[in-house]
């Protein structure tokens, strides 16, 4: 027969029974995505200010990713010019040892393997383009192979680079001009082995005019020598800065991180409290309604 009484109540269950399930799903999205909601819309007040800290987080590692790629292109040109310094200054350790006892046994080969170092660290290069050519990427910014042609070729057709520098967004508000010419570390030390390389090979002993060239190259390179410094020394500075920005554009980062996760980041153990809960609920509520739909007006009119 029909149960006229027990309609409304169906209804009403089904409802709650509906309800208790969009709970429970919302619930089970938060416990497999970790999130507490699925869209920025569903975060309500704070959506704005999440919406913000992405952009700003974002802002922050497209910035820290530039200052670690600047940053890396100084490494390589301070690794660079310490080399130079090191050849040079055993270089110039060595010219003096022959001028002070005059025997120049191995000399040649010292300034040989010195000339070698300058010219490969001046045409040293990073992902193909050369460190040291400014904003000329097809050619060696140092163009002498050998001893031999450095003392026929003077310093202005010995360097191909120019001064163009390089600019970098390293942080808000801060730009970074960076970039060192092949030139501008090479041109005093380039003379010295110019003038060794126009007295020719030097022996055991050398001659008066080869001794007068090593002494002219002794001071040569301490002129070379306290450019390159000074060069490597305000590379230095540019390394430092750039470091301690990106140290604090990673401390903002976590800052921001933080924020984003505060907002959206689920608590897991609530989360499973919560889908205990709705699920003993939804049970409950399936009981109740089997209980009314079996309700039978028959059943207590015998």
């Amino acid at each position: 027969m029909t149960r006229v009484a027990t309609i409304p109540l169906q209804r009403t269950m089904a409802d709650a029974i509906q309800r208790s399930q969009e709970k429970l799903a919302v619930t089970q999205t938060q416990l497999s995505t970790g999130k507490k909601a699925s869209t920025f819309a569903a975060l309500g007040t704070e959506s704005v200010r999440n919406l913000s800290a992405h952009s700003l987080l974002a802002r922050q590692e497209a910035q820290s990713t530039v200052s670690k790629r600047v940053g890396t292109t100084l490494s390589l040109y301070q690794a660079n010019l310490e080399g130079i310094d090191s050849a040079t200054t055993d270089l110039r350790s060595t010219l003096m040892n022959a001028v002070g006892t005059g025997d120049s046994s191995g000399l040649q080969e010292a300034i040989q393997t010195a000339f070698d170092q300058f010219r490969t660290a001046l045409n040293a290069s990073e992902g193909g383009t050369p460190l040291f050519g400014g904003s000329q990427i097809g050619t060696s910014p140092f163009a002498v192979d050998t001893l031999a042609q450095a003392a026929t070729t003077p310093a202005s057709d010995a360097f191909k680079n120019d001064t163009v520098r390089s600019t970098a967004r390293v942080a808000d508000g801060v730009d970074v001009t960076y970039g060192i010419g092949a030139s501008e570390v090479g041109s005093s030390l380039y003379e010295a082995f110019r003038a060794l390389g126009a007295v020719g090979d030097i022996g055991l002993k050398p001659t008066d005019a080869q001794m007068d060239a090593i002494k002219e190259a002794v001071s040569k390179l301490d002129t070379g020598l306290g450019d390159l410094r000074a060069v490597n020394a305000d590379n230095g500075r540019k390394q430092n800065q750039v470091d301690t920005l990106a140290d604090r554009g990673d401390a903002r980062a976590v800052v921001l991180k933080g924020v984003i996760q505060d907002n959206e980041d689920a608590d897991l153990g609530q989360v499973a409290i919560d889908l205990a809960q709705q699920k003993s609920v939804l049970e409950a509520s399936y009981s109740v309604f089997a209980q009314l739909s079996g309700l039978n007006l028959t059943n207590y009119l015998k």
